[in-house]
């Protein structure tokens, strides 16, 4: 019979206790890990806002833009194509760049995003602005809450969602010469940078246990956020054309 008096019959295991152990270093380890994420991603929707208004107003305004219509001209052009650019050099050369080249790059497509968002503050309001904006935020939280706690795996949504971005791009360029497509678009659009928030998310939290401790994890960081903050900027854009109001 056991003595009741003996503390070693109801105590856990040694490996009980260091598997305990692990598993909250483990998880320190990956709230500090997605809370980096978020940091980057969150300045940089705050530096693109902040270069998007400041920019409105510069009075600089022509010097990529025709004011009256919102139209890029030949520079304009350059800097609204050359995030595309940055994009590519992030996704093909983070292996081999250096942390601190991919965050110069990160920070400047926030930068260049903002100008090229700020001719919104010329066509829609400011309250429409606004209100989109804190529509996508509230939108964005719960549903990248959803793709952090959730059990499902959504990695078989990545093929349907890649098929989706390229038919948005295919049709927002049939739009320029059907312009009824446009509401439909943004309702897809949504929904799909929806679903992106989630799955990118819970991507991003998987890809932890694979890069934690190595050099390679700040880089995912940064690339995290990137996909992140892409997916808030466009749930932004469509929410944006869908229910905004244009100026008179």
């Amino acid at each position: 019979m056991a003595n009741w008096s003996d503390p070693r019959p109801t105590s856990a295991p040694f490996g009980a206790t260091a598997d305990r152990a692990r598993s909250t270093a483990f998880d320190a380890g990956l709230r500090s890990y997605m809370l980096s994420v978020y940091n980057y991603m969150a300045s940089a929707v705050l530096l693109t806002g902040i270069v998007a208004l400041g920019f409105a107003n510069s009075g600089y305004m022509s010097v990529l833009f025709n004011p009256a219509t919102g139209g890029p001209n030949l520079l304009g052009w350059v800097v609204m194509l050359a995030p595309i650019g940055i994009v590519f050099a992030m996704s093909f050369g983070q292996g081999r760049m250096q942390t601190g080249t991919l965050q110069a790059l990160f920070w400047s497509y926030a930068v260049l995003m903002g100008l090229s968002l700020s001719t919104i503050f010329i066509r829609y309001t400011d309250a429409s602005i606004a209100g989109a904006f804190f529509a996508t935020a509230a939108g964005f939280a719960g549903l990248s809450l959803y793709g952090y706690t959730t059990k499902r795996d959504l990695s078989p949504l990545a093929t349907f969602l890649l098929v989706g971005v390229i038919g948005i791009l295919v049709a927002s360029i049939v739009a320029i010469w059907v312009p009824a497509l446009n509401p439909v678009i943004s309702i897809v659009g949504v929904l799909l940078f929806a679903g992106l928030t989630a799955y990118d998310t819970q991507r991003t939290k998987s890809m932890y246990d694979h890069v934690r401790g190595t050099q390679d994890e700040k880089r995912v960081v940064i690339m995290s956020a990137l996909s992140l903050y892409l997916d808030f900027i466009n749930m932004f854009l469509f929410v944006l054309r869908l229910f905004g109001s244009q100026r008179n």
